[in-house]
């Protein structure tokens, strides 16, 4: 069964065999975690990243990690949070179903995910935090899987502690 490990730093600088990249619908760029891994992966990514032909939101797409210590990206397209009544939780929900699966398909062990649609697209944290562990919660108790090390990195330390007291509630819920 997969560990899950939560922590604060860099996503650019996981280890992991592949990282999660909360990408805008282009796959061309942008701000926040987009732009770090972007610069941080180097131009081939941006080249790559334009025969993919864009992401909907809620959905996944793989690519080299090109330059990143990453062997693999997959670009998800979190939704911009509008109030919780657009369908934003079962769009953050796919988010993370969807990159786990892609990553169980492709027999990767290790994955890092920031923290998705929390910066730029206004998802609040402890919602976002509860969708995401609950959401691979999940995918590990129903799913036979490749996946050993789910590793959740927080930017900052609020929002670690968000994480930490979220997953802490879960764990004494059941």
């Amino acid at each position: 069964m997969a560990e899950i490990q939560i922590m604060q730093g860099n996503i650019v600088e996981q280890n992991a065999d592949v990282i999660v990249n909360a990408a805008n619908n282009s796959l061309l760029g942008g701000g926040g975690v987009d732009g770090a891994i972007h610069r941080a992966a180097g131009p081939a990514l941006l080249e790559e990243c334009r025969r993919l032909g864009g992401c909907e939101t809620g959905k996944a797409k793989l690519t080299s990690g090109h330059l990143l210590p990453a062997k693999f990206i997959i670009h998800t397209v979190g939704p911009i949070w509008s109030g919780g009544n657009y369908g934003e939780p079962d769009l953050l929900r796919s988010c993370y179903r969807n990159c786990l699966e892609l990553a169980a398909h492709y027999k990767l062990a290790s994955i890092a995910f920031p923290s998705i649609s929390t910066g730029a697209f206004g998802y609040p944290i402890k919602e976002a935090s509860f969708i995401a562990l609950e959401e691979t919660s999940h995918f590990i108790r129903n799913t036979d899987n490749p996946i050993q090390l789910i590793l959740f990195i927080c930017f900052n330390a609020a929002d670690l502690h968000t994480y930490e007291e979220t997953w802490s509630r879960m764990c004494k819920s059941g």
